[in-house]
C-alpha cells in the first residue's frame, strides 16, 4: 500500500534557483547603492547586456589601459627573482612533460599555480623568444591580471558600490606602483588571487543558485591549490555565502554547496599525494606533510613585522616604498568597513591577511602583499563612497516616522550644496597628494631596465656555453642555460647542489664536478646560502671568465678550478 502525506503537510522541495530575500530590517547604514536585483533564470543574453552595458563600456576600458600600463616595459622593470625562475622552470617541466618540477616535487607549493602558467607559456616565447627568460614569461601573467581587474569591478558592484565607486576600486588596485610593480611578476599569488576573486564573485551572486554557490566553493579551492597560503581569505567568501542567503530557507543548501565545491575539488591534492605514496613522511621519499611541517615550523621565521632590522619589518617598509596610499589606507579602511555590513566581506578579508602578515615569528615572502591589494583596494573605495554619499545627503534607512518633521527644500539645497563643496574640497586634495606620488612610482616602472646585467649574461651564456658543460646557477638563469643547448641535467639550481640526493649522485665528486659557477644576486642574497657548503667552496674555488654590472647588482660566471 503506497502511504501518502496529509493534504495539510507541507512539502518543501529545494530548487536551485533561490529566492529572493526578504526585505532587511530597518537600518540606519547609509546606502551606497541599491542592491544588485537578482536576475531571473529566463533572461536572455540580450536582456543581461541591457542591464550591464554601461558596467561593461566602465571596466572593460579602465582594465585594458591598466594592462598597456602594466605590459609597458614588462621587462625591464622590476628586476628579475629567483621565486620567478623557479616557477616559470617548473611550468617548463610541465609543459614539456617532465612531472611537476625540473627536479623532483617536494609539494613547496601546490601545483595549479604553474600548471595554468605552463598553458600560457606559448605567448612569451612567441613575442620575445631571444630575451630573458624570466623577463619574457612576465608576458604570460597580463591574462591573468586583466581578469583580476575585471573580477575585482565586479565584486565591487555585488558589494553595492555604485558604478563610480567601483571604477574606482578599479583603478586603485591597478595603478598603485606597489600593484603595478607585484603584478608584472610570475607569482603563485595572482593566479591564486584572480581565482579567490572569482570565487567571492560568484558567492555574491544575485542569481542566488546553488551551482553558483558549489561554483565558489570550488574555485576557492582552485586558489588554494594555486597558493596555499591564500586559504586565510576562505572565512570571508564563507561569509559572504551567508549573508547573499540570508532571511531564506535554503541557507542550509547554499553553505553544503560551497562546502561541497571546496572539499571535492581540494581533495585531488592529497589524494594525488596518497597515490604517490608521498602524504605522510617517510624513509627516502617526500611527502605532503612533511612539507606543511616545514612550511608552518620547520622554516626560518621572518620575525615581527613590529621589530625594527628584522626581515619582516624591513619587507613591510620595502612595500611601503613602493607604495604607502593603498596599504595604509587600505587598513585604515577596513577598520571602518568591518562595521558596515555591505562592505564586511572585503573588510574580514583584508583583516584576516593582515593578522597573518604581523603575526610574530612566522614566515613572511615578498609576494604575499599581492593576495591583499585587491581587498585593499575595495574596501577604500567602499569607505569613500560611502562618505561621499553621506556628505551629498543619500538616503538612510529607516525612512523617517511618520508625523516627524521633513527638512524644508532650502535646507535640503543647502545640504547638499554644502556636501558638494566637501567632497570637491576632499577630492582634489586627495589627488593632489595621491597623483604625484603614483605617477613617480609607475613612471620608474615603465622606464627603468633593471634586468640588463642579467640580459647581458644570459646573452653570454647562450653564445659561449658547450653542450658537455656542468653550470651551477640561480633559477632566473636556469632556463636561459637550459635553451643554450647543455642538457637539463647538467644545469643545477645553486640549491640542490647540496640539498637533492638525485645531483649528489650525479656528481660524486660534488663542487669539483662543476665547471661554471654564476654568481648572482639572487644566490649571494638568499637567506639560506651561507649553509651550503658546495656552494661556497665552488665560489671560493674558482675565478671570474666575464663580469656584467656593479656593485651588489653583478653578475660574475666563474670557472671552478677544482
Amino acid at each position: 500500500m503506497t502511504a501518502t502525506l496529509p493534504a495539510t503537510t507541507p512539502v518543501v522541495v529545494p530548487t536551485t534557483a533561490l529566492p529572493t530575500p526578504a526585505d532587511p530590517a530597518p537600518s540606519t547604514e547609509p546606502i551606497l547603492e541599491p542592491p544588485i536585483p537578482p536576475v531571473s533564470a529566463g533572461s536572455s543574453p540580450r536582456d543581461i547586456w541591457h542591464r550591464h552595458w554601461r558596467d561593461v563600456l566602465i571596466a572593460v576600458p579602465i582594465a585594458l589601459s591598466i594592462v598597456v600600463l602594466l605590459a609597458w616595459n614588462i621587462t625591464g622593470y622590476p628586476g628579475a627573482t629567483d621565486d620567478e625562475g623557479t616557477y616559470l622552470a617548473q611550468a617548463w617541466a610541465v609543459r614539456n612533460g617532465l612531472g611537476l618540477a625540473h627536479y623532483t616535487y617536494w609539494y613547496d607549493h601546490p601545483p595549479l599555480g604553474w600548471i595554468a602558467l605552463a598553458a600560457l607559456s606559448w605567448v612569451p616565447e612567441l613575442i620575445s623568444p631571444d630575451g630573458l627568460s624570466v623577463a619574457a614569461g612576465r608576458v604570460a601573467m597580463l591574462p591573468v591580471a586583466l581578469v583580476t581587474l575585471l573580477l575585482t569591478y565586479v565584486v565591487s558592484r555585488r558589494l553595492g558600490l555604485p558604478r563610480w565607486g567601483a571604477a574606482l576600486a578599479l583603478l586603485a588596485y591597478g595603478l598603485s606602483p606597489l600593484a603595478v610593480t607585484m603584478m608584472r611578476q610570475i607569482y603563485l599569488d595572482s593566479f591564486a588571487v584572480m581565482w579567490m576573486m572569482l570565487a567571492l564573485a560568484l558567492a555574491l551572486t544575485p542569481r542566488r543558485h546553488l551551482w553558483a554557490y558549489a561554483g565558489a566553493g570550488a574555485a576557492a579551492a582552485v586558489a588554494v591549490l594555486s597558493k596555499e597560503t591564500v586559504a586565510v581569505v576562505l572565512p570571508a567568501v564563507g561569509l559572504a555565502v551567508w549573508q547573499s542567503t540570508r532571511r531564506t530557507g535554503v541557507r542550509p543548501w547554499s553553505v553544503a554547496a560551497f562546502v561541497a565545491g571546496l572539499v571535492l575539488v581540494g581533495a585531488f591534492y592529497p589524494l594525488y599525494a596518497s597515490i604517490k605514496g608521498e602524504l605522510v613522511p617517510g624513509e627516502g621519499h617526500v611527502s605532503l606533510l612533511g612539507a606543511i611541517d616545514y612550511q608552518l615550523h620547520s622554516r626560518t621565521g621572518s620575525g615581527s613585522a613590529f621589530t625594527a632590522g628584522s626581515n619582516s619589518n624591513l619587507l613591510v617598509h620595502a612595500w611601503l616604498y613602493y607604495d604607502v596610499v593603498l596599504p595604509v589606507g587600505g587598513v585604515v579602511a577596513m577598520v571602518v568597513a568591518l562595521f558596515i555590513r555591505r562592505l564586511r566581506v572585503p573588510a574580514v578579508a583584508t583583516l584576516l591577511l593582515v593578522l597573518v602578515a604581523v603575526r610574530p615569528g612566522g614566515y613572511l615572502p615578498a609576494m604575499y602583499v599581492v593576495q591583499a591589494l585587491p581587498f585593499l583596494a575595495i574596501v577604500l573605495a567602499g569607505v569613500i563612497a560611502l562618505t561621499v554619499g553621506a556628505l551629498l545627503g543619500a538616503r538612510t534607512r529607516p525612512a523617517r516616522a511618520s508625523g516627524s518633521p521633513r527638512p524644508t527644500a532650502p535646507w535640503l539645497a543647502v545640504r547638499r550644496v554644502v556636501g558638494a563643496v566637501a567632497v570637491a574640497v576632499l577630492g582634489v586634495v586627495a589627488v593632489a597628494y595621491v597623483a604625484p606620488r603614483w605617477y613617480d612610482g609607475d613612471r620608474r616602472a615603465v622606464v627603468t631596465n633593471a634586468n640588463a646585467t642579467y640580459e647581458r649574461a644570459a646573452v653570454w651564456l647562450r653564445t659561449n656555453l658547450t653542450a658537455d658543460s656542468t653550470v651551477v646557477t640561480d633559477d632566473v638563469l636556469w632556463l636561459d642555460v637550459v635553451r643554450s643547448g647543455v642538457p637539463r641535467e647538467n644545469v643545477i639550481w645553486f640549491y640542490k647542489l647540496d640539498l637533492d640526493p638525485g645531483v649528489a649522485a650525479q656528481l660524486p665528486r660534488g663542487w669539483r664536478d662543476v665547471d661554471y659557477i654564476v654568481s648572482t644576486p639572487a644566490m649571494r642574497e638568499d637567506p639560506d646560502a651561507g649553509s651550503l657548503p658546495n656552494v661556497e667552496a665552488a665560489l671560493r674555488n674558482s675565478q671570474t671568465v666575464v663580469s656584467f654590472g656593479n656593485g651588489a647588482d653583478r653578475i660574475e660566471i666563474r670557472r671552478v678550478i677544482s
